[in-house]
Parts: C-alpha cells; structure tokens; sequence
C-alpha cells in the first residue's frame, strides 16, 4: 500500500527526476511553417497583372506573418527567462540542469533562426505590396 518505492520520497510522484511542462519538452521538429509558404508564393507572383495577388491576399497574409513573428518572439522571451532560472541554480544543482539548459539553448537558437527568417521574408513582402499598390489603377 502506498506509493511505489521510486515515488516514495519527499517530492512524491512530483520528484526531480521528473520534469515535465512546456518548458521541459523536447522540441519537436516542426514544418516550414504554412505562413512561409504563403508568402514565398505571394513573392513569385508578379506584382501586376492578371496573375498578381490581390493588395487584400497580401495583406492577409503579412497580417499573418506578423502574428506569427510576435509569438516566435514571445517563445524566445519564455525561454530566456527560463535559461536565466536554470542558469542561477547551476551552481547547486546536478545533471538534470546542465541537459536542461542546452535543451533550452538549443530552442533559443532555433527560435532566433526562424524569427529572423520570417522577418526577411515579411520585409520582402512589404516591398511587394507597395508595388501592388502603385501599380494598381
């Protein structure tokens, strides 16, 4: 009766050995996000045109790409403030920290990469849909 002899300790079930959340999950690999798609093709349409986007479909989808570009931003702020944590209790902690943080590392860059990506390709969006708005009657 009672808790199983791996759970039976002052952290019960919740011990260390244990970490689980969103901050403790691997990532995952993820797609090139629809949104890149999106724009890419906006991109290799010509700016004029019967062939050329809508201003509407651009700006849909710059709407989109911003969107996406705040929450990228907001997951690198969460995991910043997170390295920062673990950095602090490095000191007194074992090993369960030290693979944390490089996995929280490792997110970070990941993070930083796709943010500047979308970035690039908003900004070239933008580009292109000031010329749909000068070619436009």
């Amino acid at each position: 009766m009672g808790l199983p002899a791996e759970e039976d300790s002052p952290g019960g079930p919740c011990g260390a050995g244990r970490l689980t959340g969103y901050l403790f999950e691997r990532p995952k690999p993820v797609a090139m996000p629809v949104i890149h798609e999106e724009i890419r093709t906006l991109l290799e349409a010509p700016p004029g045109g019967e062939d050329a986007p809508s201003i509407e479909a651009v700006e849909h989808t710059l709407t989109a790409g911003y969107a996406r570009a705040l929450a990228l931003e907001a997951e690198r702020w969460r995991l910043e403030r997170r390295i920062a944590e673990v950095a602090s209790k490095l000191a007194e902690a074992a090993e369960p920290q030290h693979s944390e943080l490089a996995n929280l590392g490792q997110r970070l860059s990941t993070a930083d990469g796709d943010l500047a990506r979308l970035r690039e390709l908003l900004a070239s969006l933008r580009i292109r849909a000031d010329e749909i708005r000068s070619a436009a009657p």
